[in-house]
């Protein structure tokens, strides 16, 4: 079998230099017979999570910068040193020395030597917000200047951190008490979650393939956040729903699951294969009332259906869910300056299909006030028509959800 570290190097070379996504060829990697799979997505993930970090250790005994190859190697084994605590140093550096000759560089391979062995004698992470947490100074700057610094330290402080798995009970099919029994049976330890008993939150490793409880169609996954998005719809049953960016569903299963199955939700995408993820987990949940159907929803089309209430959970920047994806960090902030003016047209298009006394729900999972606030405002200035009745802005934290942003408007009679 492949050495772990070399599928690790090889991963990371395809994210860094290719700009591949982690958990998309993590899952190749994954998929061959690599062995000790924990310790490659550890590794994988962990080196892409806290790249700012590393590099800040490896600039620090390095002149000039290490070709794209040899950066690597160091970035692994200096996440090795720092951050994995059942690594001896010893291997840590000496698995990276080996690894430079594996991929012919062994020309570099005392360069790397030295420069772990500093580095394993200096630990020490500066209390510089960017390097300890590994964000960007213009992120972190941004997030300064619009929730102010103290907000802003309260959810860096666990940006990194694992974030906590949620399943959303299925009270068409059980209880939360039963499901708690149910996942006991399948290995699985659970605790109940906020005061609905709609949600529990699952304590202890797991395998949703392995879980009768799950097959059986007893919950699905859905962040906390994201779900009390879904609540904040508030589908009636009988109603008809419109979800305009529906994938990957969570939020159509919530308001299908509180219509107690009555009704009609239909659900939009812009393509088919994320469609038939949904359609599959409707089937499962046992839930018969979404309808999907592709869609551009920033373009309006007359043969939707007006709607009771419509929810535009739109297209944006991410980063609410940085524990989650990592990678979406480093987004360059002028790369994401065309998302607030899409996001207005997601939202002024959908209006169009509410009824009159209707609910329109706009929502992000992202931090960012030019993609909520200021596009919610600017919707109102020009639809005066609606008016807002509350919104929300959800941070990540320890034992809660990701950070989500959602807005609840209502169409008013002329």
């Amino acid at each position: 079998m492949k050495n772990p570290r070399l599928i690790v190097f090889e991963t990371l070379y395809k994210i860094f230099s290719e700009n591949s996504y982690s958990n998309i060829v993590l899952d190749n990697a994954l998929n061959t017979d690599a062995y000790d799979k924990h310790f490659i997505s550890a590794l994988v993930y962990g080196v892409v999570e806290r790249k700012l970090t590393l590099d800040y250790f490896i600039e620090k005994y390095t002149d000039t910068k290490p070709k794209p190859k040899i950066l690597i190697i160091l970035r692994m084994g200096v996440y090795q040193l720092l951050f994995m605590d059942k690594v001896p140093s010893s291997a840590a550096i000496n698995e990276s020395v080996k690894l430079t000759k594996e991929i012919k560089q062994g020309y570099y391979s005392s360069f790397v030597n030295a420069i772990l062995h500093k580095v394993d004698a200096d630990r020490d992470i500066p209390d510089i917000a960017s390097v300890k947490y590994s964000v960007p100074n213009e992120l972190i700057n941004m997030w300064n200047k619009q929730y102010g610094e103290d907000k802003t330290h309260s959810f860096l402080s666990c940006i990194n951190d694992r974030p906590p798995v949620f399943a959303v009970v299925n009270t068409l099919l059980t209880t939360s008490k039963e499901l708690m029994t149910e996942l006991e049976a399948d290995g699985i330890k659970s605790a109940q979650f906020g005061d609905t008993g709609e949600m529990l939150k699952i304590t202890s490793p797991f395998d949703l393939s392995k879980s009768d409880a799950f097959n059986r169609g007893l919950f699905y996954i859905e962040d906390a956040s994201s779900h009390e998005c879904a609540e904040a719809l508030e589908a009636k049953p009988g109603e008809v729903i419109l979800d305009m960016c529906s994938a990957p569903g969570g939020k159509a299963f919530a308001s299908a699951i509180g219509m107690k199955n009555q009704g009609l939700i239909h659900s939009f995408d812009l393509h088919k294969s994320r469609l038939d993820m949904i359609n599959e987990s409707a089937e499962r949940l046992s839930i018969d009332i979404i309808k999907t159907s592709v869609n551009d929803a920033s373009k309006y089309n007359e043969e939707i259906p007006v709607a009771d209430r419509v929810l535009c959970d739109v297209p944006c920047s991410g980063f609410g869910i940085i524990r989650r994806k990592s990678e979406i960090r480093y987004k360059n902030l002028d790369s994401i300056k065309s998302l607030p003016s899409l996001q207005l047209d997601i939202l002024s298009t959908s209006s169009g299909y509410v009824k009159d006394n209707g609910t329109l729900l706009y929502s992000t999972c992202t931090l960012n006030k030019k993609e909520n606030e200021k596009v919610v405002s600017a919707f109102l200035e020009i639809n005066k028509n609606f008016s807002l009745m509350r919104d929300k802005t959800s941070f990540p934290s320890t034992d809660g959800g990701d950070g989500f942003y959602y807005a609840v408007m209502v169409k008013n009679v002329s």
